[in-house]
């Protein structure tokens, strides 16, 4: 073969895969970069990592390919699981064509695809997502505007590939497996299979997995639930699997989201860490194993129904794309993804709007002249954009029925939408409206003149979940339904935003005649999605469901934001965003300031604890605002000009989580690329058993450079006490701040207090 040995290196991450032998390609080394390696260093580095054959193991060194495969001895996870009528159940590949292609060249460093042979030049990544021929493909995300506040970047240059195309002529199989290396040092892997021969080839699995080297020992993924999203746990990597699936046919409010294993007691600073993710928002499985070889992986893919995917002659299914992400510490690891989602042409570039949801306000109690109220009181605070929730469209005067029926209800709104459409934008504010378009109510017009649209298993109805069903957008008829009626009133009432829910889990999401369905339905939501963005190139989309549960690398190719979650209960919002910046930056980030007594969990938290809290991600309000007194409209006001004032850095630097040895605070903040500014929060999130909690450090800075530390106070700073260092001229070196800290003030349960520093 043309290139035996690849090194593919970007951002200060090194991936060194062997192609020798026609083999698929096998994975020598990920991690920390490696420097510039000539052909002898390569093939010696390779030599170096075929371990002697143990007893009573296999007679050969077994080779681990990204898509594992027992014939070459491996005992683990298969890449590949199908069947051809019992038969084809473990294919032998060989590779029949390599590409190699592209160089990388992140933060000023020219690092590139160095390879024992000549590189080839081949086509760019294909869009999130898996797919198959028969259903027909995701289309890509086009081009918008949108958020950062922070100039475009220059378009990121071609990501470095390696694409084998292999076959197994005795199997009727053709496979495709591409491993790319992102400018900004992420790897992502997919493979497509190809059934070459008569008959119907079943595929019931496809998983590819990446090596971790053997001090990796310790599994970081997430946990959570409604209202209580990404949560983090811990525990030892064993000999065994530790495998998440999701079964939910969405991302799910209790997804590994990222899937880590480091070396023990890794932190956000510090210690190395190799994690994936699958960038998929139906089914969909992560898995950390080991085996008792001491050989261990990380891997992922789409988790498959019975039957779900069944290929014709000719046919193709590809998964969907598995990131991986390695760095010294989790906030190298973040960063990774950060940098990558910022690169990407449909990133939002224009400032995110500050937004008010009247959710919260006025629930399904849709009166003109209370909203008209609402839109007033935001506009005067700063409000940038408005949203009309849920209740908006025909029998829906509470959520047992309605959903489907997306025409404007006449009784509520005799006008149409216009009045308060009209209002919002004379305000000088974008309108946004809430859909749930792959939801039924059967209580519904859609439902009773199309009961064959709704999902369902043999004949009979899956079990309800909040009096809802689930719309069928595989069937060309539901689909072309929903596309038009979103179409006239996105069109008719300029809609600037969508907030796409989806509050329920497919239970039992089958055709009518049977099959399973999750596939398929989330191709077709992907493809609902990108075409009405062709249709209104200047859409945003936010992915809601039940708050958080479709967070995830494949919905953020065809939408703006998500929402964090339905709990905007700033006590568990700072953990909540704490964690989901492992995958997503903060302005992709729905954060809004909650009622003062919180409608999810009752708690009671005063407006600078809820607004400093909202003020890092895409900020906005869910607060009925004509329940605010003087004072919290003038503080909210001054919230929502800082806001305005930092968001360009919060929005486009770097972040950066303080390790704590206190359980009782946080300390979180974001870096300029120049490290010429920065922005840190000291939160208190309890009363801790001292006093006093220890100085407070700034990491990432500039070591020489000096730094003014201004702390900033909205209001009357209730319970507030500073240290002395607040009266001086409070300049230091970045090292000083690192190393040493300062003191933070004594404040009360539940307090932001934040830091501006900026280069003097």
């Amino acid at each position: 073969m043309p290139h035996d040995l690849v090194h593919l290196t970007a951002g200060g991450v090194s991936l060194v895969l062997d192609c020798r032998d026609r083999a698929l390609p096998a994975v020598v080394h990920w991690g920390a970069a490696l420097g510039p390696l000539d052909d002898a260093e390569l093939a010696a580095l390779a030599e170096a990592d075929v371990a002697p054959v143990a007893p009573n193991e296999a007679d050969v060194p077994v080779r681990l390919a990204i898509l594992p495969e027992p014939h070459r001895g491996w005992t683990g996870r298969p890449g590949l699981s199908g069947h051809r009528d019992g038969r084809d159940w473990s294919p032998a590949f060989t590779v029949t064509e390599l590409e190699v292609t592209g160089a990388a060249d992140t933060a000023g460093t020219a690092d590139t695809a160095d390879t024992a042979g000549t590189a080839d030049t081949a086509g760019a990544a294909d869009i999130a997502g898996a797919r198959t021929d028969t259903a027909g493909a995701a289309d890509a995300a086009g081009p918008r505007t949108g958020t950062a506040g922070t100039p475009a970047p220059a378009p990121a240059p071609a990501p470095a590939s390696v694409t084998a195309h292999a076959a197994d002529a005795t199997a009727g199989l053709a496979l495709r497996l591409t491993v790319e290396m992102l400018p900004s040092g992420l790897v992502r892997t997919r493979a497509a299979v190809t059934n070459t021969a008569a008959g119907t080839y079943t595929v019931d699995d496809l998983t590819l997995a990446l090596p971790v080297p053997s001090p990796a020992r310790e599994v970081l993924d997430f946990a959570g639930r409604w209202g209580k999203e990404r949560t983090p746990q811990r525990r030892e990597l064993v000999v065994g699997t530790h495998e998440r699936e999701g079964r939910k046919g969405r991302t799910g409010a209790d997804a590994a989201t990222v899937l880590s294993v480091g070396v023990p007691g890794f932190g956000f600073a510090h210690g190395e860490v190799w994690g994936v993710h699958t960038a998929w928002s139906g089914n969909h499985r992560h898995l950390a194993e080991r085996l008792a070889t001491g050989r261990q992986v990380v891997g992922g893919g789409e988790l498959l129904l019975p039957g779900e995917v069944r290929l014709g002659t000719g046919d193709s299914y590809e998964g969907p794309w598995v990131y991986a992400a390695y760095g010294d510490g989790l906030d190298d690891q973040a960063r990774r993804f950060h940098r990558w989602l910022r690169s990407r042409p449909q990133h939002p570039r224009t400032p995110r709007p500050v937004t008010l949801n009247v959710w919260e306000a006025v629930y399904f109690d849709h009166d003109l002249a209370r909203l008209t109220d609402l839109a007033e009181r935001a506009a005067r605070l700063g409000v940038e954009r408005y949203v009309l929730d849920d209740g908006w469209f025909r029998h829906r005067r509470d959520d047992h029925a309605g959903l489907g029926d997306w025409y404007v209800d006449e009784g509520v709104w005799p006008d149409g939408l216009g009045p308060i459409v009209d209002r919002v934008r004379a305000l000088g504010m974008q309108f946004g409206l809430w859909f749930e378009p792959e939801m039924v109510n059967e209580d519904s017009d859609l439902a009773r003149a199309h009961p064959e649209w709704i999902l369902q298993a043999d004949g009979r109805l899956p079990v309800r979940s909040r009096d809802q069903q689930v719309l069928n957008l595989a069937i060309p008829g539901a689909f072309a339904y929903l596309l038009e009626r979103m179409t006239a009133v996105i069109g008719e009432y300029g809609v600037d935003y969508v907030k796409w829910d989806h509050n329920r889990d497919l239970v039992e999401a089958g055709h009518p005649g049977g099959g399973a369905a999750v596939h398929e339905q989330t191709l077709a939501a992907y493809r609902l999605m990108a075409t009405l963005k062709e249709r209104f190139p200047a859409l945003e989309i936010e992915s809601c469901s039940s708050g958080g549960a479709r967070v995830d690398l494949g919905v953020i190719e065809h939408t703006d934001r998500v929402w964090v979650s339905d709990d905007i209960d700033p006590l568990e919002r700072q953990q909540m965003h704490r964690w989901t910046q492992q995958l997503l930056p903060p302005e992709l980030l729905g954060s809004h300031v909650a009622s003062g007594r919180n409608h999810t969990t009752g708690r009671v938290h005063d407006l600078a604890f809820r607004a400093g809290t909202a003020i890092v991600g895409h900020f906005g309000i869910e607060w009925d605002l004509a329940q605010a007194s003087d004072a919290e409209e003038t503080a909210l006001a001054e919230w929502i000009a800082l806001h305005k004032e930092w968001r360009g850095l919060l929005h486009g630097g770097d972040l950066v989580r303080v390790d704590e040895v206190d359980e009782t605070r946080l300390v979180s903040g974001t870096v300029a690329a120049d490290k010429r500014q920065a922005l840190f929060f000291f939160v208190s999130t309890g009363r801790s058993e001292v006093s006093g909690t220890g100085r407070v450090t700034f990491r990432d800075l500039d070591p020489d450079t000096a730094y003014r530390v201004d702390p900033v106070v909205v209001g009357d700073g209730h319970g507030i006490v500073p240290p002395p260092w607040w009266s001086g001229d409070r300049v230091f070196r970045g090292r000083a701040l690192e190393t040493v800290g300062l003191q933070p003030p004594l404040v009360p349960a539940d307090c932001v207090v934040p830091y501006r520093l900026t280069a003097v």
